[in-house]
């Protein structure tokens, strides 16, 4: 799927894409079975559809769709959705959400999001929900999503954005937890890609989403050695909150907030092929 062993590949930072692209898909093939139950989020996936103004005419692509959720509530309002995802056992599930929702309006494709497998201005929209922090390079995961964009379309982002204060902390605690985590952007840099994709945010929200530590937990697949610090950073950080997730005690529990950020840009009516 990967189209090249990692150990075959001289040059370095392609070496370096494709082992990451292989961390993608060991996570999320092991997160699949389970994924949609902790990551519906219902209230944000709302705020998501109202921001990004989606309608009936629309033709919509997805990157990372995993299991379909968003893709699939995006179907139940647009003329057709794409989703496209690295792992071929989250588009099993998607597939399988899609069809207990009886939608037949739905395409799927597995494939590397850095390098879209589709023509310019194939979609009126082109949305994605909690991938960037997974993207080595967003800046160019975002100009293939304006690429494919037709004039006047939408892009529509969805993803953590940290305090810049926080980010190395955060990273650094994001990456034992989950492996297939790259880098997260702040809200400033997140607004800065798209200011520098030549992308005007034309609606903008964030919010803080709140889980249940141990059941993201129950989820997750650390290396076995990191479970622990894991678990000590996180109590370790409960007064002081140096990794920027607002970590707090409730009911005996430990509950996080991911700072999060929907931005909608509209890409040019005049401009062509970028």
């Amino acid at each position: 799927m990967l189209n090249a062993d990692a150990n075959t590949v001289v040059d370095p930072a392609a070496r370096h894409a494709l082992i990451h692209n292989e961390r993608i898909v060991d996570q999320f093939t092991r997160q699949a079975a389970t994924f949609e139950q902790r990551h519906g989020h219902t209230a944000a996936l709302d705020k998501m559809l109202r921001l990004a103004g989606v309608t009936a005419q629309d033709t919509v692509l997805d990157l990372g769709c995993g299991p379909g959720i968003v893709s699939c509530a995006f179907a139940e309002v647009a003329r057709h959705v794409t989703g496209i995802d690295l792992a071929p056992a989250m588009l099993e599930r998607a597939r399988a959400r899609q069809a207990q929702r009886s939608l037949t309006n739905m395409t799927w494709t597995c494939g590397d999001v850095s390098r879209l497998p589709f023509a310019d201005g194939s979609f009126s929209m082109v949305v994605t929900r909690y991938t960037f922090h997974h993207f080595l390079s967003p800046a160019v995961v975002l100009a293939e999503m304006k690429r494919v964009c037709r004039p006047s379309g939408r892009v529509v982002v969805a993803d953590v954005t940290p305090d810049a204060r926080k980010l190395q902390a955060y990273d650094q605690f994001e990456k034992l937890r989950d492996p297939s985590h790259a880098h997260a952007l702040s809200l400033e840099g997140l607004k800065a890609l798209f200011a520098e994709a030549n992308l005007p945010a034309t609606e903008m929200e964030s919010f803080p989403l709140e889980l249940n530590f141990e059941d993201l937990m129950s989820g997750s697949f650390p290396n076995p050695e990191d479970v622990e610090r894991i678990w000590q950073r996180l109590r370790d950080d409960l007064d002081k909150d140096d990794i920027g997730l607002a970590i707090k005690r409730r009911n005996g529990e430990y509950v996080v907030s991911f700072p999060t950020t929907i931005i909608a840009a509209a890409k040019a009516a005049a401009e062509g092929k970028q």
